[in-house]
């Protein structure tokens, strides 16, 4: 069974078109990475899901119901978390929980149980009578995740729900997600850390409103097929780029750490003609080595690939 289904999915907000013509399934126990940078369409279209926007034309599925006329099933069986947590800062952690558990019509004989639940998955059961504007931001992150789940809905969405939240918090977050996922969830995230994306079964690559890549991580990194990638190293990172500008066979250079990206034509002599051309300009090689690529990679090298078509 399908926890989430579009189909030509479109929003406008006047001439700007922030959704274009999205398609995609969502099984049921999956977690789905929405990827993208931002003003990409993520949330946008999150919100489509959640019945929270009508759609301009196409159709979405959120557990077998109609986002456009039937949003207020959909808000009753889904949970949505977004990057600004949707907690009341002048409410102790407990009294936040107390008011969701009400908002999500929790039956009262489960409130209680409910409650230990996202205490003990929050790890907050020690500062439950703590404000919640006295949490660290991972704290209240995994506070507002369980905020979410207090009803079991079977989909939950979260919208860039690790948004300025440190590296360490990040990781545990992402333990949660899985967690979830293996009792049955189903679990919609969008992010804009690329390096999140290997956490996920399968994810969109999103751009500009549109989807430009779908499939598992493993799939979207072997589809940079024809192409090799390559991690440099040099004196002047700077000038090698200019260097390389231009250079037959590059196709992308991008800075990665406190090196450079080079996305080149597959074969032995594209090493040695960048060695070649960097000698030329004067410019001394620490490191130049074939990689395998990241999402990061696989993004920017799509990414170009669509503005050279629109060129």
């Amino acid at each position: 069974m399908n926890s989430v289904e579009i189909y030509d999915l479109v929003k406008t907000f006047g001439s700007f078109v922030a959704v274009d013509h999205v398609s995609l399934v969502v099984k049921k126990g999956e977690i789905f990475g929405f990827l993208g940078p931002n003003g990409a369409g993520k949330s946008t279209t999150i919100r489509m899901l959640c019945g929270l926007l009508t759609p301009t034309s196409g159709k979405a599925f959120v557990n077998g119901f109609d986002v456009a006329v039937q949003p207020e099933e959909i808000r009753r069986t889904i949970g949505y978390m977004s990057q600004k947590f949707s907690l009341y800062d002048d409410l102790t952690v407990e009294e936040n929980i107390d008011f969701f558990t009400g908002i999500y019509g929790v039956p009262k004989a489960r409130r209680a149980e409910r409650k230990n639940y996202v205490l003990e998955m929050s790890n907050l059961t020690e500062r439950r009578g703590a404000m919640t504007r006295t949490l660290s931001g991972g704290w209240k992150q995994r506070l507002a995740l369980g905020c979410a789940i207090l009803h079991e809905p079977p989909v939950l969405f979260l919208d860039e729900p690790t948004s300025g939240v440190d590296p360490l918090a990040r990781g545990a977050f992402w333990h949660l997600i899985h967690d979830l996922s293996e009792a049955g969830h189903t679990i919609f995230v969008s992010t804009h850390y690329m390096d999140e994306a290997e956490y996920c079964h399968r994810l969109a690559l999103m751009y500009k409103g549109k989807v430009i890549a779908l499939g598992t991580p493993a799939e979207l990194k072997a589809g940079l097929t024809g192409y090799t990638l390559l991690n440099l190293e040099t004196n002047d990172p700077l000038e090698t780029m200019r260097a390389l500008e231009g250079l037959p066979g590059v196709h992308d250079v991008a800075v990665f750490g406190g090196g450079l990206h080079i996305t080149v034509d597959a074969g032995d002599e594209m090493v040695a003609r960048v060695r070649e051309r960097l000698a030329g300009a004067g410019i001394a090689v620490r490191k130049l080595e074939r990689i395998q690529p990241s999402m990061e990679d696989v993004f920017v090298a799509m990414i170009e690939a669509e503005e050279r078509k629109a060129a």
